[in-house]
């Protein structure tokens, strides 16, 4: 448990700031792409960044 929280926290992390610059450039581009995808993009965002903060609060609880 002491390995396994570090590491997902750090791939959590890279995930959100896959998705967040995955959405910048969905969003830069506009036209039907940005209809289509801008929105779900900064919702898995958000998913993300929840799941990141738990993880990271769960880590220093067991700490």
């Amino acid at each position: 448990m002491q390995t396994l929280l570090p590491i997902l926290i750090v791939l959590t992390g890279l995930a959100v700031l896959g998705v967040l610059f995955a959405g910048v450039i969905v969003m830069a581009r506009g036209g039907e792409t940005n209809r289509k995808y801008g929105n779900l993009l900064m919702r898995w965002r958000v998913i993300l960044q929840f799941a990141a903060v738990l993880l990271v609060v769960l880590y220093l609880l067991v700490r």
